[in-house]
């Protein structure tokens, strides 16, 4: 986040160096469209940067959760791949806590899709 503030901090600098120059140029005449539109600019990074500094733990949380939602879907993908490759008659176990329970292809792919479809709509 520091990188975005500083960016932020930057441009706000040079919007004011550019509004200090404006009004030397001119002497004393400035157009006052011009110097509105400059504070209006000004107004906008301050708005900018308060939001930056307002929300970052939201994004980092966002960020967290999608990449834990990214993991998730890769690896129910790679199952569903996996249980593609097995013939009809294969066995399939599901672990449930400590034990190892036999589970029909079919119902074992059907779940596998569902996850899918649950994360990815998440």
């Amino acid at each position: 986040m520091s990188s975005s503030s500083t960016a932020l901090r930057d441009l706000q600098s040079d919007l004011e160096n550019k509004a200090n120059d404006l009004s030397k140029l001119q002497k004393g005449k400035p157009n006052r469209t011009l110097v509105l539109f400059i504070h209006y600019l000004l107004s906008k990074v301050s708005i900018e940067k308060q939001f930056c500094y307002l929300f970052p733990p939201d994004i980092a949380k966002n960020h967290q959760v999608r990449k834990k939602y990214t993991i998730q879907l890769g690896e129910n993908e790679l199952v569903l791949k996996e249980l593609d490759l097995l013939k009809e008659d294969a066995n399939v176990y599901k672990l449930i806590g400590p034990v190892l329970v036999k589970q029909d292809l079919a119902e074992a792919n059907a779940n596998v899709r569902k996850r899918i479809e649950y994360i990815s709509a998440e």
